[in-house]
């Protein structure tokens, strides 16, 4: 019974495990394939290799909150998501990081 108990226990954990580590680094997909509780945890990892982080979440979630959708990996692959590509300043530069 104790053997039992501790492997479900441990099947678990490791279920846990692989769903948290899966809701970070999965690749993000197209548009909508967000939810907007998601944003924050996706650009984290976003602008996690940026040194204006700041600006960086700051940006990415507005742009995440609009679209629903943040490009895979912590720079490029922004065709992922056209929402988030084509969003502009008024400059006519990049909105979203």
């Amino acid at each position: 019974m104790a053997r039992l108990s501790l492997f479900l226990v441990s099947f678990l954990l490791l279920l846990s495990f692989v769903f948290a580590k899966e809701a970070y680094i999965r690749p993000n997909g197209g548009e909508g394939s967000l939810k907007p509780e998601e944003c924050a945890a996706a650009c984290d990892y976003r602008c996690s290799a940026t040194s204006h982080r700041k600006p960086c979440l700051f940006f990415c979630n507005k742009c995440c909150q609009k679209c629903l959708c943040v490009p895979s990996g912590t720079s490029g692959n922004k065709g992922e998501c056209p929402c988030y590509d084509n969003w502009k300043t008024k400059e006519g530069g990049p909105k979203c990081p």
